[in-house]
């Protein structure tokens, strides 16, 4: 059983310099937000000044001509912020949603690039929760919190340094007021970052448990599982739930405390200022201009505490999902193109965990080109881990699996497919158009290599489709049901055009009906291929050229079948079972003909071993 893992998250470095590639992506409209917001903030610092004018103007007896043009002009720059303001605020928005695309395709490209291998033992629930939680945070932080802090912070140092140019003692004392503001910022940033990645993490497990739930809602059904579930969803949300109450503690000890600090500077600036200017030290107009900044500053300032939550949140979520940005990255095979179609396994140990046990125990193989070759053994003997080495989806701890004579986990997934495809029971039907389910498998085919594609497994049925290659497929749409999902699966095999197709029980799922259908579209595929079949079931294995027996993560022994079961070992012993055991000294009972699971067709098929080949049978020490 492959044991859990988790996705990579990655770390502050990594995500700074995400951020800053972002940003230098679209560098020029940043530079015009950015310019049209410092001008905004500056247009905002004129009208406590002109109040204070106002002010100054009436205590000298000015008339009501000076008070009008200073309101005239206060006016004015009010109506500029506005403008300055807004479309500042629609190039930032404009500069969040086209950062945002980005995001999206950079994730989509970086999950379907992840090794197949990492992604099943993470879950699907990771995944799908950075997919469709993660990422959908990260751009609305860029699109609304992210231009909104930016214009905060603007906001605040000009008034900050206003307070400082025009009342600089009473202004000074009331910035000595603000400190709270910081402190309290400070102790919520020093905890946030691991509360709210905990609280993605859980939210993952979540997702992931009650998808698995969902999916197997028959199964737990079907066994009296009911309870059994229940208590391991209930235990994965409490613990999403402290979570979620760890993050919410740290909110309310920030908010409280930078509520009073907004109150307090007003204070301390109106007592410093009153009493200056009852010893004749200060200005009354300064001093209210000072206030009126102060009381000011709760606008941008509120906007940064509330955002912080969201860019605290958002910070976490663009860990996780630039940490599809880097998993670790396989050796390259240099360029090399395999040189034949020969597949060697040699010494090759394999282990699921890195400090678990061996799952294969120095397996030795070698599969000639046009062979038809069936894996059989007990349960848990590793056939299926094999299959998933052969493939590359897995790399062996020791020893090597080649095609070619290059590392097979080595090769792109372009050059991968048209040597080696695996089949397996599981196939995926794209929520796409027929002619996109099949151009996965070869990207140029034109209609008439598709439709040929399609003949070739017997898929009369798209002939009958509504809109042709166009016809879109998926829930909702044009569903297809087992059999011809299968086909379609085939016919992508078809276009790959692989010199070796591995079967892992291909049609195990299939009713007897489907599964004579499916077994007539694999006899077409595999016709002139080189055949590893992953034979749960001896059926299979009969009419295979040799056998390869494993038992234990070891190859026991490999023969033809008739040799392998007069040599009377493990797989004649496998073969009795399957077979019942016949009366001492009866004959052998006829073999069972290959059934709905999977049967590999006869060796008379082109690239076949001729008679001269004599495999032989091999039989491998046990240790």
């Amino acid at each position: 059983m492959t044991p859990p893992a988790r996705l990579p998250v990655a770390g502050a470095r990594a995500v700074r310099r995400a951020a800053v590639e972002l940003v230098r992506a679209d560098a020029r409209a940043f530079v015009r937000m950015l310019v049209l917001n410092t001008a905004a903030a500056g247009a905002g610092l004129a009208a406590p000044w002109l109040l204070g004018r106002v002010v100054d103007t009436v205590v000298a007896g000015g008339g009501a001509a000076a008070v009008d043009h200073l309101a005239l002009a206060l006016a004015g720059c009010a109506l500029a912020q506005f403008l300055l303001t807004r479309y500042g605020r629609l190039l930032g928005h404009r500069f969040g949603e086209r950062t945002s695309a980005r995001i999206r395709e950079q994730f989509v490209s970086r999950a379907l690039a992840l090794p197949a291998a990492t992604v099943e033992r993470a879950g699907t629930g990771d995944l799908a929760a950075r997919g469709t939680g993660d990422v959908p945070v990260v751009g609305a932080t860029l699109r609304d919190a992210a231009p909104e802090v930016l214009i905060a912070v603007l906001q605040t140092v000009f008034l900050l340094a206003a307070v400082l140019v025009l009342a600089p003692l009473a202004g000074a004392v009331g910035l000595l007021f603000l400190l709270g503001i910081p402190v309290a910022a400070r102790w919520y940033l020093r905890r946030a970052p691991a509360a709210y990645l905990a609280q993605g993490e859980t939210h993952s497990r979540l997702t992931g448990t009650l998808a698995a739930t969902a999916a197997g809602a028959r199964t737990v059904e079907a066994l009296g599982l009911q309870e059994r579930r229940t208590e391991v969803t209930e235990a994965v949300a409490a613990e999403w739930l402290r979570s979620r109450e760890a993050t919410l503690a740290l909110r309310s000890v920030l908010f409280p405390a930078v509520d009073v600090s907004y109150v307090l500077p007003v204070v301390a600036v109106l007592l410093t200022g009153g009493l200056l200017v009852g010893h004749g030290a200060g200005d009354l107009g300064a001093v209210v201009s000072c206030a009126l900044y102060l009381r000011q500053l709760s606008a941008p300032l509120d906007a940064i505490l509330q955002r912080m939550e969201n860019l605290q949140s958002s910070r976490a979520s663009f860990a996780r999902v630039e940490g599809l940005a880097a998993p670790p990255a396989p050796p390259e095979a240099g360029g090399r193109v395999p040189d034949g179609d020969r597949i060697e396994v040699s010494g090759v140990r394999f282990a699921y965990d890195a400090g678990g046990s061996d799952v294969l125990h120095g397996v030795d193989l070698s599969v000639r080109p046009g062979e038809r070759l069936a894996l059989v053994g007990p349960s848990g003997a590793g056939k299926s881990t094999l299959g998933r080495l052969l493939v590359g989806v897995e790399r062996p701890r020791e020893g090597s699996v080649t095609v070619g004579g290059v590392p097979v986990a080595e090769l792109g997934p372009e050059l991968l497919r048209r040597h080696v495809v695996l089949v397996t029971q599981e196939h995926h039907v794209f929520r796409a158009s027929v002619r996109d389910n099949l151009l996965l498998a070869a990207a140029d085919a034109d209609d008439d290599r598709l439709l040929a594609a399609l003949d070739a497994v017997g898929a009369t049925w798209a002939a009958e489709l509504p809109a042709g290659l166009d016809t879109p497929l998926g829930a909702g749409r044009y569903e297809l049901d087992g059999s011809r999902a299968q086909q379609l699966a085939l016919a992508r095999v078809v276009l790959a055009d692989p010199h070796t197709v591995i079967l892992d029980e291909a049609t195990a799922l299939l009713d007897p009906a489907a599964a004579r259908l499916t077994e007539r579209a694999l006899a077409a595929v595999l016709s002139g291929r080189t055949v590893i079949a992953i034979a749960h079931r001896l059926g299979t294995a009969h009419d295979a050229d040799r056998v390869a027996v494993l038992d234990g993560g070891r190859v026991t022994e490999i023969g033809p079948h008739d040799d392998l079961v007069a040599a009377g070992g493990p797989y004649a012993a496998l073969w009795r079972t399957w077979h019942g055991t016949p009366p001492e000294g009866a004959a052998p009972p006829p073999a069972r003909s290959p059934g709905p699971e999977g049967a590999v067709p006869g060796a008379s098929g082109p690239g076949a071993p001729g008679p001269d080949a004599d495999p032989g049978v091999t039989r491998e020490p046990a240790g």
